[in-house]
């Protein structure tokens, strides 16, 4: 998993954080660019004239990870806002494989940022919505804040989640709060199931290699660079090539051969979770067409 790793080092702040995460990624992984400015990890190839620019409105700095608060495509402005991450970076630890956490109490703070990476507000989670670990990568907060009133105070929107399987060959970009980097790639292709320590993911995004994710990314959102929509929250890449083992996660195809990419990173889609999420933005795992794990 791109899980944050215990840090080497506690002098290393978040812009506007007001101390230093309890965990990071190791110095030698860190972006070059300095706290307050944006780095690009781009692909070499060029973007078709018609993509978008992508920044970091609306992304989020969680105390170990990355996190953006989304909107589905039925969600309304006075619905309470979410918060899409990964089910590994739980504050409470990694979920069991089978473990699915439903309408959780929760307090917990995200730094919200606007398109240049600066922190303009904290937000704060009103319960845990949803978290696994079992099928796919995933934790949703309820915010105690609604999108009318993150827009309005801060003039920021939320983004939207496609509700369409994503396509191989479009352009994305891994916008991450923890570090205010983005990195920008192609999706690769997709992995019938990805195995990693206990744990197995179904029908998995591969990136192409120019996005090196690192820890502290984990729970970013991956967004299409056409359409500005986020196609799937980034987690994992395999770092030393070993089998399967965590950091080192393994495709595995439909008659089960193994094959090993050192250096790739993955995400986890999340175009079925909309179906999941009914009025108000809540919570209902026995909606129609919804598929997520159920406790």
């Amino acid at each position: 998993m791109r899980k944050p790793l215990v840090a080497a080092f506690f002098a290393l702040a978040i812009a506007g954080a007001g101390a230093a995460p309890a965990v990071a990624a190791p110095m030698s992984a860190a972006p070059a660019a300095s706290a307050s400015a944006i780095a690009v990890k781009a692909d070499t190839k060029a973007a078709a004239p018609t993509l978008k620019a992508v920044n970091l409105a609306g992304t989020v700095a969680l105390s170990n990870c990355s996190g953006s608060v989304i909107r589905f495509p039925k969600s309304l402005d006075t619905d309470p806002a979410l918060v899409l991450s990964n089910g590994h970076c739980l504050s409470t630890g990694f979920p069991e494989p089978g473990e699915v956490l439903v309408n959780q109490a929760s307090s917990r703070t995200f730094g919200l940022l606007n398109s240049s990476g600066t922190r303009v507000a904290t937000l704060r989670a009103s319960k845990l919505a949803y978290g696994t670990m079992t099928d796919t990568d995933v934790s949703i907060y309820q915010l105690t804040s609604t999108y009318a009133a993150i827009r309005s105070s801060y003039g920021i929107s939320a983004l939207t989640v496609q509700d369409t399987h994503p396509t191989a060959g479009t352009a994305i970009t891994v916008a991450s709060g923890y570090w205010k980097t983005l990195y920008n790639c192609s999706i690769d292709g997709f992995v019938y199931r990805m195995k990693e320590g206990d744990w197995t993911w179904k029908d998995s995004v591969r990136y192409t290699s120019a996005c090196q994710t690192i820890g502290g990314t984990s729970g970013s959102p991956v967004i299409d660079q056409s359409t500005g929509k986020v196609v799937a929250v980034n987690n994992t890449g395999n770092e030393d090539g070993e089998r399967c083992t965590e950091n080192n996660p393994c495709e595995v195809d439909a008659s089960g051969n193994v094959v090993v990419r050192k250096g790739i990173n993955y995400a986890q889609e999340i175009y079925q979770i909309p179906a999941c999420f009914t009025t108000g933005n809540q919570l209902n795992l026995s909606a129609s067409g919804c598929t997520l794990p159920r406790p």
